[in-house]
């Protein structure tokens, strides 16, 4: 059971919380009804994920034992053999359909898809190169847009692109991580690893650093963003993200950290403070407001 419950990457559940993001930018942290919504909708986040987890575990287990790091995984070593895994999977795919029909409009629609890119990323579009980390980063739009469907709020469209650039930041960062894990052999554990190299996989995050920190600070002066704040205080969060993404690139190039986003939060304090800094001064500029 200890074995199963590993192979559903609890530690990987960190990313829904980009689910919670409308929650907080619509101002509603005080509304229970809406806090409620928003943790059922995680949860059922938390559940098709894990099992499309499993289902590419599955579909990688020979490719993974070969894996320095990948062959330790349950399904990998076999501590979790193929039936008990696509058994859970299917469990948790019932069980995050039942709670997006308890939250009912757009949400089943949205976690659904989510479910169908995310399953076609296993089995086809992670052998295409920037394909795979572009779809990786739509899986994080709409994590966004099902926790702005639970509550029924609008999303900004500016919060949809910092959030596909920041997810695109970071898939980048985990290519990185694999290419300089592996090496040589990279192309061996995954096909589409053979066609990215160092220098273009580095050029690749630089523009795409840019871009994030261009689009978040654009987004805290939006006309529409000032009248829903009630200020331009946002922009004070601006530092705290810059050195939030510099130090993810810092980790990524001196300790070799950017293979799991989830991790290094887990454990780089000053990562883990960075972002409690930041929803911090967030909640206090939106109260102000």
């Amino acid at each position: 059971m200890m074995s199963l419950l590993r192979s559903l990457r609890p530690e990987q559940w960190l990313k829904n919380g980009f689910v919670l993001a409308p929650l907080i930018f619509s101002g509603s942290l005080t509304d229970l009804d809406a806090v409620f919504r928003s943790l059922l909708a995680v949860a059922a986040f938390c559940a098709v994920a894990s099992a499309t987890y499993l289902v590419n575990d599955v579909l990688d287990r020979e490719a993974d034992r070969g894996h320095p790091v990948k062959r330790n995984r349950p399904i990998a070593s076999g501590a979790v053999g193929v039936g008990p895994a696509l058994g859970m999977a299917f469990i948790l795919v019932i069980a995050g359909a039942g709670v997006a029909w308890f939250l009912g409009g757009w949400f089943p629609l949205v976690l659904g898809a989510y479910l169908m890119i995310t399953l076609l990323y296993s089995t086809l579009l992670k052998q295409l190169v920037f394909v795979d980390v572009l779809v990786v980063a739509l899986g994080f739009v709409l994590r966004v847009v099902g926790g702005a469907v639970a509550i029924e709020v609008p999303v900004s469209r500016w919060i949809l692109l910092c959030a596909y650039l920041l997810a695109l930041y970071l898939a980048l960062g985990k290519r990185r991580s694999e290419l300089v894990l592996l090496g040589e052999e990279a192309d061996s554990h995954r096909v589409v690893l053979g066609h990215y190299t160092l220098p273009m996989v580095d050029q690749a995050i630089s523009v795409v650093l840019g871009a994030t920190v261009l689009a978040y600070t654009l987004y805290t002066v939006a006309p529409d963003t000032v009248a829903k704040v009630g200020s331009e205080g946002l922009m004070a969060t601006v530092p705290v993200v810059l050195y939030g993404l510099f130090r993810y690139l810092y980790l990524l190039h001196r300790h070799e950290l950017g293979g799991s986003p989830t991790k290094a939060l887990l454990t780089d304090r000053p990562l883990l403070v960075c972002v409690v800094l930041w929803l911090g001064i967030a909640t206090v500029v939106m109260r102000m407001g």
